[in-house]
């Protein structure tokens, strides 16, 4: 899953792809680098002074790129990074086939509804917290981590399912960065079977997020390629089977590889 923000304030590349071209060309490159999906966000949920943004201008961001993305490739599995149910069925209109919604429908109830009735994937995400406090560590408090966010995220699918989202439609994603310092998501990270073992594709977005930063010394995200691709991985062998990542070349090579050698491994222990 490539990342598009067309935001001119997200916290690794805002301001990149904010036109039509450049965004369109930026999904192109990203799509011939090995990307099976486009994920386009118009908001940003960084970690410092994120500033929500209304369904207007969001609308004014996104769907000129999803056309765009259209028309040029329109092959290409499109998904929507937004919490606003206005966006979402916009933006399915416009060729999304996936609702990437990192507050897990908790942000607008009416997420499930329109979801449900256009046949969308959807990405339940587990955060705290509103969209300007949900990158931060505002409400980074458990008791433990692992047994909290299980049991929250448990909570969303649940919501999903009640409001008549199709199970064979919802992936999760343990919201690595999203309301948890370095060692809480560590902690999700490792703990990854006991949300895979829920049978729902699990996803993770760990590209150039802060614990990876701190890991290694480095505080520009565009240098923490090599920590990311660690962190995948890691959870590629963990159970997780689908990668929100920036820099898609890389990410997809080094997936690849671990994917032959996890198979070829299963394979020995059929024979």
């Amino acid at each position: 899953m490539g990342i598009l923000n067309v935001t001119p304030d997200s916290f690794s590349d805002g301001g990149q792809f904010f036109s039509v071209e450049s965004a369109v060309a930026h999904a192109r490159r990203m799509h011939e680098d090995g990307a099976d999906i486009i994920d386009v966000g118009g908001e940003s949920t960084r970690p410092q002074g994120a500033v929500p943004v209304g369904a207007a201008e969001e609308l004014r961001r996104v769907i000129p790129v999803l056309e765009g993305i259209v028309a040029a490739l329109p092959d290409v599995v499109l998904s929507i990074d937004t919490v606003k149910a206005d966006v979402a069925e916009r933006a399915l209109e416009a060729g999304a086939r996936i609702v990437n919604d990192v507050s897990g429908f908790r942000l607008d109830p009416r997420m499930s509804e329109i979801c449900a009735a256009a046949g969308a994937g959807v990405v339940l995400m587990h955060s705290r917290g509103s969209v300007s406090e949900m990158g931060t560590y505002a409400q980074a408090r458990y008791d433990d981590v692992v047994d909290d966010v299980l049991v929250e995220l448990r909570e969303r699918v649940t919501a999903a399912r009640d409001a008549g989202m199709p199970e064979d439609c919802i992936a999760v994603d343990p919201g690595v960065g999203f309301a948890k310092r370095a060692e809480h998501s560590l902690a999700m990270l490792a703990a990854l079977p006991e949300l895979a073992a829920w049978g729902f594709p699990v996803v993770v977005g760990a590209s150039r997020k802060r614990f990876v930063g701190e890991i290694a010394g480095l505080r520009a995200p565009s240098e923490r390629l090599y920590g990311t691709i660690g962190a995948n991985v890691a959870a590629l062998d963990r159970g997780a089977r689908v990668f929100r990542v920036h820099d898609v070349a890389a990410s997809r090579q080094a997936l690849d590889v671990a994917w032959a050698i996890i198979e070829h491994d299963r394979a020995d222990a059929r024979r």
